[in-house]
């Protein structure tokens, strides 16, 4: 491949989609030769951590490819990769990067010309954004915040919620989970912002001028991180605390 060229990683069902890219091959369907597949059981194993990590090793695009609806060999695997792509998109978004360069198909292992045609539409929308280019502190702020917990049992639990609800009842509208899980990415990829710049001492008016954030917003986040222990105040001069990684539990 020429240096040039878009670059972009597939991740294959094992079951559908990876069959469906075998028979492609096997029928001599054309596509461009610029995707590299890597099979995978599920695609509810690929991990927002994985994707975002997988853009930071210099993918321009990645495609992941699932058992259609209902289709799924681990029954609801495929449902957990909706949710999943949709919070790494989310994510992208957030550092900036655009979120249709994260594509999520269903193709199943007879739809041979079908997988042929998506990559074919996938490489030239890629191909009409160019070459990746990132920020790697936004892009590194965003993969931190796809490691946290509370994001990733949102991304999985919402089936549950706006079908069954929460332990009081309370079931959700989609608006309703769509809005929380923007708030929590917005809100966590903000704290690890602020913790990444934490690595040298700051206050809160120095973080706010860095990173262009009202000066409200990022106290809060300090708070936040300060009640997890991420943080702790280096010093206090006429008044103004300063803030560092706790680098037993932050960033080193």
């Amino acid at each position: 491949m020429k240096e040039e060229e878009v670059k972009l990683i597939g991740f294959l069902c094992n079951w559908c989609c990876y069959a469906g890219a075998d028979l492609a091959g096997v029928s001599r369907f054309q596509y461009p030769p610029n995707i590299r597949i890597i099979r995978v059981m599920c695609s509810g194993r690929v991990d927002p951590e994985l994707i975002l990590d997988t853009f930071l090793h210099g993918a321009d695009g990645v495609f992941i490819g699932g058992c259609h609806l209902g289709d799924c060999h681990y029954l609801e695997g495929n449902y957990y990769a909706e949710k999943k792509i949709e919070m790494a998109k989310r994510l992208l978004k957030a550092a900036g990067v655009e979120p249709e360069r994260l594509r999520l198909e269903w193709v199943s292992a007879s739809e041979g010309g079908r997988f042929a045609a998506v990559i074919k539409a996938f490489t030239e929308e890629i191909e009409g954004m160019g070459r990746i280019k990132l920020d790697n502190e936004r892009m590194e702020a965003v993969l931190m915040a796809a490691a946290d917990y509370k994001l990733r049992i949102l991304a999985t639990k919402e089936r549950e919620l706006l079908e069954e609800g929460n332990k009081y009842g309370e079931v959700f509208t989609q608006h309703e989970m769509d809005r929380l899980l923007e708030d929590m990415v917005q809100e966590d990829y903000k704290s690890k912002r602020i913790l990444l710049k934490l690595k040298k001492p700051m206050s809160v008016k120095e973080i706010a001028s860095e990173l262009n954030l009202k000066p409200n917003v990022v106290f809060q986040r300090i708070l936040d991180l300060k009640r997890h222990e991420l943080i702790e105040i280096h010093e206090i001069l006429d008044n103004t605390p300063t803030y560092i990684a706790n680098t037993r539990e932050g960033v080193e």
